[in-house]
């Protein structure tokens, strides 16, 4: 099913938390979620170093909150509540890649609390792609950067080279008063 009605109304609370104002309905096969009003959550909770490929919000808002009032209520399990991120996050149209993350970093944070052996491979293949997804931009940055100062300092070693005279350089002029 999904959730029901518009995006989530929410006010700012402060520097990291938003407040619900309107109610944020989830319906399930069987059960249903509603987050209440008042609700503070802080979105996707998501380290600093990573923002740059998961914002804090986004197409996965109501996920995200939903998850944090799943987590909070102990309306279900720790492990449901990661499971209902990742199909709601699915149902909103995340990619696979960023979905699968996202799950991960849930699971992560949740110790893996409850988790089966098919689950604790599932993170740790998700875990393993995630790093490649994230190093991948990171090396090129590197190259990038590495190839810059390469021309840069054969740049430097030409205009060093090409000052050569036989006179000392000149020295500071200092002037009488």
């Amino acid at each position: 099913m999904g959730f029901i009605g518009g995006g989530p109304v929410v006010e700012e609370a402060d520097a990291r938390f938003w407040i619900v104002r309107e109610p944020l309905v989830y319906q399930g096969d069987t059960d249903r979620f509603v987050v209440p009003v008042g609700f503070r959550t802080d979105f996707a909770s998501v380290p600093r170093a990573v923002v740059w490929l998961i914002p804090r919000y986004g197409v996965y808002t109501r996920a995200a909150i939903l998850h944090d009032f799943l987590v909070r209520s102990n309306e279900v399990s720790r492990l449901d509540a990661d499971g209902l991120f990742r199909r709601a996050l699915r149902e909103a149209g995340v990619s696979v890649p960023r979905r699968w993350m996202m799950w991960a970093a849930v699971r992560f944070a949740s110790g893996l609390t409850g988790a089966s052996a098919g689950d604790v491979l599932r993170f740790l293949l998700v875990a393993v792609l995630s790093v490649s997804y994230l190093a991948v931009p990171v090396a090129v940055v590197l190259l990038a950067l590495l190839l810059f100062w390469l021309v840069e300092l054969m740049f430097w070693a030409g205009a060093r080279l090409a000052r050569r005279t036989a006179a000392p350089p000149p020295g500071p002029q200092l002037q009488a008063d």
